[in-house]
């Protein structure tokens, strides 16, 4: 094998040694290393963890990104989709980065530091994309750096979480989707009350270099509340129970926010943003498929790319995210269907697993009771 054919290294985030002291399972996800399970938990015990207690995640994988500038915030406004004048600073925004022909190039968290300067934490595979995307139309006095190396990102959630944050002297009196500076052993730490889980809880971004002892500190504080290290198994299970979307599966360049029923992150009275003209007629015209939220009726766990099925047998659509609810004890998906076919909640389908026919009920996420705020 040439140099040039060989397969790239997978990144280690700042807490990989500690990954492996804990037994972790890794696998890749996004061109990084991470933690997909611990020993001695799995994914049932870490996700009920996080809905009963407080799980940490190491996030380190999700990209980070810069704006900066004389109207910086302003910059980003015109270019990513929400209505970044909606927050102040000390905000953060969840938004998307669209193509100019709708669909999405990944969904992202805006953090607004100033009128001149916006930090935003893109997916790990797809950092390079929106930064590129951003740089292609800056102003000259506008710089997008690329800055994914520089800072873990750590989630503190569930129940415990401001317990957790409290023990090892970070800042728990926010408001929901809102951040503020910190520091820990001397070393910055942004603290935001945000997550992927439903439940309450933290996104904190430390200097790469305290991410390992700020995590170390945050698992001695969660053990005795019942809390543990938790891995990616179990925040794909979390995050299919809220019905948050996972790019690449339930948003892409081929699926458009309209289509995913995440038009509420588009600022559609805003002049300009990536792939408004497109976004604005497929909205007026009415998407030809639409995300729909399904609970297995019968024993058995749908999962991404299974085939949708009307009572008659008909081809109606295709799972986009499926799994099993540790919560609800059976399969959850979410699903792309014709809205031709007229689906309304509390329908009955069928998905084809493999050959098999699994009933499914049509229900609107969240599949379970959200305390995000």
């Amino acid at each position: 094998m040439s140099p040039a054919s060989e397969p790239l290294a997978l990144l280690h985030s700042p807490l990989h040694a500690s990954h492996v002291a804990l037994g972790a399972t890794m696998a890749p996800f996004g061109g990084w290393e991470m933690p997909i399970q611990y020993q001695g938990g799995g994914v049932i015990a870490e996700h009920t963890a996080v809905r009963e207690a407080v799980g940490i995640f190491d996030v380190s994988h999700l990209g980070k990104a810069t704006v900066t500038g004389p109207g910086a915030a302003a910059f980003v406004n015109a270019t990513l989709s929400a209505d970044l004048r909606k927050i102040g600073p000390g905000q953060a925004q969840y938004t998307l980065c669209c193509t100019g022909t709708g669909g999405v190039t990944d969904d992202l968290i805006a953090y607004l530091v100033s009128d001149d300067e916006v930090f935003l934490v893109p997916n790990a595979a797809n950092t390079a994309k929106v930064v590129a995307a951003l740089q292609g139309v800056a102003p000259e006095d506008v710089e997008v750096l690329d800055r994914h190396r520089e800072y873990g990102v750590i989630a503190v959630q569930g129940p415990q979480s401001a317990a957790v944050l409290s023990a090892v002297g970070l800042p728990t009196e926010l408001g929901y989707m809102s951040w503020q500076d910190a520091t820990y052993e001397g070393l910055p730490v942004r603290v935001c009350r945000t997550g992927y889980t439903g439940e309450r809880g933290y996104e904190l971004l430390p200097a790469w270099d305290v991410a390992r002892p700020l995590w170390d500190a945050l698992l001695v504080a969660a053990a005795p509340l019942g809390g543990r290290a938790a891995g990616l198994g179990a925040r794909d299970t979390l995050r299919t129970e809220m019905g948050y979307p996972l790019h690449g599966q339930d948003l892409s360049t081929e699926i458009t926010p309209v289509q995913a029923r995440a038009g509420w992150a588009v600022g559609w009275k805003k002049d300009a943003f990536f792939g408004r003209d497109a976004l604005i007629a497929e909205k007026t015209a009415g998407p030809t498929r639409t995300l729909r939220g399904l609970v297995a009726l019968d024993r058995g766990i749908p999962r991404a790319h299974q085939q949708v099925k009307g009572p008659d047998g008909r081809a109606l659509g295709e799972i986009t995210s499926g799994t099993h609810s540790p919560t609800l004890g059976k399969g959850i998906a979410l699903a792309l269907i014709d809205t031709a076919a007229g689906i309304q909640d509390g329908d009955e389908l069928i998905v084809d697993v493999r050959g098999r026919p699994l009933r499914v009920q049509v229900q609107a996420p969240p599949f379970v009771e959200s305390h995000v705020r």
